[in-house]
Parts: C-alpha cells; sequence; structure tokens
C-alpha cells in the first residue's frame, strides 16, 4: 500500500513539474498577495484633491488653507469662484474635497466672534468621506483650543474665538455603502466574466479539435478576434442592465446621468476585457489553464482598481500600475454617471484612456494569434 501510495504521489509530482502555469501560480498568488496587501493596500488616504474657495482672502483664510495641506492629508490643486466651480470639480474628479471659506471669516476671528468654514466632500466613496472629515474636524479643534488659549491668555477680556467646520457630502448624503459598492459591481462582474469567457475560447476550440477549421479557412486574425468579441458584448450589455435594475430596485441606488451615455461607453471597457481574455487564451493550451490565468489576474483587479480600498491611498507604483486596468477608469466612469452625473467631458481623460487599452489589447491578441496548431 505504501507503494502503491508513493507511486501515486511521484506521479503527480510529476504532471505538476511539467504544468509550468500551475507551478507559476502556486508561487506567484502568494508573492502577489503579499506585495498587494503589503505594500500597495493602504485606507489611510492621504493627498485628497482638494479645491479651495477662499472669500475671505485674508491671512487668517490663507494660515487655515496652509493648515490644512501641511497635514499630508491634503493636496490643494486649485481654486474655485462659485460652487458651480465646485460641482464641476468633484464631478468630473478633478478634486474629491473643498474647502469653503465664507468672507468675514477673519473678521470673525479678530473680533472674538465664531468663524466658520466649510468642507464639501465627494460622497460616491464613504472612505475618502471618513477621512477627509475626521482630519479636518482635528485639525479644525486643534486651532480653536489654540485660539482660546491664546484669548484667555491675553490682556482685554475680549470672548475666546472659535473655529466650526460644516461638513457637506454630495452624491452620497446617507454614506450608504450599496450605493458605492453595487456601481462598482458592474464593472467588477464584467471583468470577471467577460476575461474568462473569451479566454477559453481559442483553448476550446483546440480541445474540441475545431481549430483545424479556423486554421484553414480565409478568415483573417483581426477578423477572429472581433468576431470572437462581439457576442459577448452583447452578453455584458445584458449583465449590466440586470446589475443596475437590481442595484435601484433592491438597494434604492439613484441613477442621476445618462445611460446612453454609460452603455456607448461600457462597449470599449468590455471589448478591452474581452480582447485581454482571447490573449490569455492564445496563451494557454487548455481550458483549465485559461480559467487560472483568468482568476490570477483578478486579483489585482479587485485590489488595485479602487473598488475596495482607496485608490488615493496607494503608492505611486502601485497606482501606475493600476493605470494599465481598464477596471481602474470604468470604476470612475460608471461612478461618475450613475451617482453624479457626470457627461462625456467630465469622463473624457478616462474613456481615452480606456480605449487605448482596448487598441492596445485587441492589437495583441490578434498579433499572439497564429494560424497554426503548434
Amino acid at each position: 500500500m505504501i507503494r502503491r501510495i508513493g507511486a501515486i504521489a511521484k506521479k503527480e509530482l510529476v504532471q505538476l513539474r511539467r504544468d509550468r502555469l500551475t507551478l507559476a501560480m502556486m508561487v506567484g498568488i502568494p508573492v502577489m498577495q503579499l506585495l498587494l496587501f503589503g505594500y500597495a493596500i493602504n485606507t489611510d488616504v492621504r493627498d485628497i484633491r482638494t479645491l479651495v474657495m477662499d472669500h475671505d482672502r485674508t491671512p487668517r483664510s490663507r494660515e487655515l488653507v496652509r493648515k490644512l495641506q501641511a497635514t499630508s492629508f491634503y493636496e490643494v490643486v486649485g481654486a474655485a469662484e462659485s460652487y458651480d466651480d465646485v460641482e464641476r470639480a468633484l464631478r468630473s474628479g478633478e478634486a474629491r474635497v473643498a474647502l469653503v471659506i465664507e468672507k468675514g471669516y477673519g473678521a470673525h476671528l479678530a473680533a472674538g466672534a465664531p468663524a466658520r468654514a466649510q468642507l464639501v466632500v465627494d460622497g460616491s466613496d464613504p472612505q475618502i468621506v471618513a477621512n477627509a472629515s475626521q482630519s479636518a474636524a482635528a485639525l479644525v479643534g486643534a486651532q480653536s483650543t489654540e485660539l482660546v488659549v491664546s484669548r484667555l491668555r491675553a490682556a482685554g477680556g475680549q470672548p475666546p474665538a472659535s473655529v466650526s467646520l460644516e461638513p457637506v457630502i454630495w452624491y452620497n448624503p446617507e454614506l450608504r455603502t450599496a450605493v458605492f459598492v453595487v456601481p462598482g459591481l458592474v464593472g467588477v462582474i464584467l471583468t470577471m466574466t467577460m476575461v474568462m469567457f473569451t479566454a477559453m475560447a481559442i483553448a476550446r476550440e483546440r480541445e474540441r479539435g475545431t481549430l483545424e477549421l479556423i486554421i484553414v479557412s480565409p478568415v483573417q486574425r483581426i477578423e477572429l478576434m472581433v468576431g470572437k468579441i462581439l457576442p459577448y458584448v452583447a452578453i455584458g450589455y445584458v449583465q449590466m442592465t440586470i446589475i443596475l435594475l437590481l442595484g435601484s430596485w433592491l438597494f434604492g441606488m439613484p441613477v442621476v446621468g445618462s445611460l446612453p451615455l454609460l452603455y456607448g461607453i461600457a462597449f470599449f471597457f468590455s471589448a478591452a476585457n474581452l480582447a485581454l481574455g482571447l490573449f490569455f487564451s492564445t496563451l494557454a493550451k487548455t481550458q483549465q489553464q485559461a480559467m487560472q490565468m483568468s482568476f490570477f489576474f483578478f486579483l489585482p483587479n479587485i485590489l488595485l482598481s479602487g473598488f475596495m480600498f482607496p485608490w488615493e491611498a496607494m503608492p505611486r507604483p502601485a497606482q501606475w500600475l493600476s493605470e494599465g486596468l481598464p477596471l481602474t477608469h470604468f470604476l470612475v466612469i460608471v461612478r461618475g454617471v450613475v451617482l453624479k452625473g457626470s457627461g462625456l467631458a467630465d469622463l473624457f481623460p478616462q474613456l481615452v484612456a480606456m480605449a487605448i487599452l482596448m487598441v492596445v489589447l485587441v492589437a495583441l491578441a490578434s498579433l499572439r494569434f497564429r494560424k497554426q496548431l503548434a
């Protein structure tokens, strides 16, 4: 019995040694998880893109902005003159937070009266809201304490001044997690299914013996890639419709923007993922290998795209890597359209990036495919 068990175990080891893809997965998955969770994943959001609308323009108001920026939680990316500018910046993703200082802020502090400021936060990401609000509240609380102490030490009996910060949350004022997660699920589910469907396409043809018919046919490589992609794009639209309908019905998810715009942009996203799946399919010899590649690709998508963890909290190299994932750009688009009512002008940079990825991936899949069995 021991000899027979040993023989079977030896056979499995020999087969495993010949399966290089499985060996690579055994080593690659734990290494990737270690690097991603230990280095790239961080829930402590810093350098939040911040817009400043300073109507006071006094040394006191500029001091508040400097102290806000000195915390390293906020990165001032521009100035605004009106709430329309703030809305435009938050809708396009140019900024995630806006500090609004009304006229008279400095005069109130000089007179010992309470002074108020407002923090407008993009509520489409609850984690950004929590970090931005807590950091600003801590800063303003410390400044109020400093003012009270300085006033009490000063002569003249003036009442102590204080600073209060009013947080205003746009796009998801109730901070419901479902409102944030459900639009992102559109991209996640499409990524998982689209890549997996087409990753097994060429491998399935090879296993069924129908690849020979394709090889002897006059079909060009690019025609084969596009022909295999188009049917699954329609399936992707069906999945997308189901998710949006159920999200709106079950979780009360609002759909503020244009659905035709979202569906039009989704074509580029679906095509990019389908082309990537076809590229995996040209590398794999069997459907099992193609499925393994799909799962291996799915892990960094979930962790680096901004679906689970704030994109702003990642180190720069991780952000650069995530720019090569179609899901990173599509999450910005789908949340922008559904929650903020973003238009084409707001989402144009993300659309261009996704279109470039689609063209590159289709070209790679076409160049990789060879009309031969070997």
